[in-house]
């Protein structure tokens, strides 16, 4: 399984796994798709929307996880 972490792009992410829209949105980052979003990392992003990255990252490898 690929790893994410907090210094992986928004950008990369999508790429391991485009199943991981609905954790950002559902957490307002609604900039998901925005192409400016996708350089930035999901640390970057987290820290603007006042969310803690670690729980972030957490929450993603927990649905990867679910998946297989």
């Amino acid at each position: 399984m690929t790893r994410i972490t907090k210094d992986t792009t928004i950008g990369e992410a999508l790429q391991i796994d485009a199943g991981i829209i609905p954790i950002l949105m559902g957490i307002g980052m609604h900039c998901v798709g925005c192409p400016s979003s996708a350089g930035e990392t999901l640390e970057e992003a987290a820290m603007v929307h006042g969310i803690d990255p670690d729980m972030l990252i957490e929450e993603i490898q927990n649905y990867l996880q679910s998946i297989g």
